[in-house]
């Protein structure tokens, strides 16, 4: 597949329904769950074939492997993961993935957390690096 072939969304949806199997179920599951969590977020289709979901900067990359799908969040060495999501690239400085096998349990609300996660940190190091201190949260209504 090529750009040319379509909007980025179309394309994710031709990979779903080309894998026709659970990597195409896990894929669609996981794309969903993204969007549940950040409704602002952009879909890409980058490096010859990869969905990429992005807000302020990339988020996570989908990639289907003949064994897993493979989320690889882009800053995911800076997030807090205390559900443990991930559970691969644990070694590098700035990557971290999250390996789904076939049968494996996706913890939706860690997951929906971790994207919410990477939304803030894009969003709160575009702000500084405009010069504009990050945005505050509080907890308080």
């Amino acid at each position: 597949m090529t750009k040319a072939s379509g909007s980025p969304s179309k394309l994710i949806d031709a990979r779903i329904k080309e894998l026709a199997d659970w990597r195409g179920e896990t894929l669609a599951r996981v794309r969903n769950l993204i969007k549940e969590a950040d409704p602002e977020i952009l879909e890409e289709w980058k490096w010859r074939g990869v969905p990429v979901w992005e807000h302020a900067g990339i988020i996570c990359t989908g990639e289907t492997y003949k064994n897993i799908v493979k989320l690889t969040f882009a800053k995911g060495a800076s997030l807090r993961d205390p559900s443990r999501l991930f559970n691969s690239s644990l070694e590098g400085n700035v990557r971290r993935a999250i390996d789904i096998h076939e049968g494996d349990k996706i913890d939706e609300t860690a997951l929906k957390a971790l994207i919410r996660a990477a939304v803030a940190l894009n969003t709160s190091a575009r702000a500084t690096a405009r010069g504009r201190p990050a945005p505050k949260t509080s907890k308080s209504a």
